[in-house]
């Protein structure tokens, strides 16, 4: 069963999935690609927070995203030919990023070390992969690859918010 729609069959759609799919090259970084391909997931907080979306449309988005990066991921794992999940597809990092930011956009202007922070947990999740995110990457193609960075992600929304409410409570911060 593919999960690509056989439309996608255009030389220019399947190079488009690629680029995307390996974070526009960040994704061929010779150290850490997925945290590397990850930081393209900053950008697209940093537009939720520009255009100040509200909470729904950042769950619109985040939905959209993850949903996008399963084809997007099967593409580039059948056209890059290096095996399952290959390294140099980051898209389910930079993707499915930011979730665990959902209604923080606003708060890490005033509050620097926010983004940092969700980064940083967000990484450590996706390194670790707690139950049940390590068995999901057992499904076929891009939905294996996406899936458990989609509750990585959602992991790390609800630690980034008890540490966000920690450090305002404990710290001050």
């Amino acid at each position: 069963m593919s999960l690509v729609h056989p439309s996608v069959k255009s030389r220019f759609a399947r190079k488009l999935a690629v680029a995307a799919a390996t974070g526009f090259g960040l994704g061929f970084s010779p150290v850490a690609p997925g945290t590397a391909g990850a930081l393209l997931g900053c950008g697209v907080v940093w537009a939720f927070t520009a255009f100040e979306i509200p909470v729904w449309g950042q769950i619109a988005a985040c939905a959209a995203l993850a949903l996008l990066c399963i084809p997007v991921a099967s593409i580039a794992e059948r056209d890059l030919g290096r095996g399952k999940d290959p390294g140099a597809v980051v898209c389910d990092e930079w993707m499915t990023f930011p979730i665990c930011m959902i209604g923080m956009t606003g708060l890490w202007r005033e509050h620097v070390w926010l983004m940092p922070m969700c980064f940083v947990v967000n990484r450590i999740l996706d390194a670790t992969k707690p139950p049940p995110a390590y068995r999901l990457q057992i499904l076929p193609a891009g939905l294996g690859i996406t899936i458990d960075d989609f509750i990585i992600s959602i992991y790390a929304l609800g630690v980034n918010w008890a540490l966000f409410f920690a450090a305002e409570r404990w710290l001050g911060l």
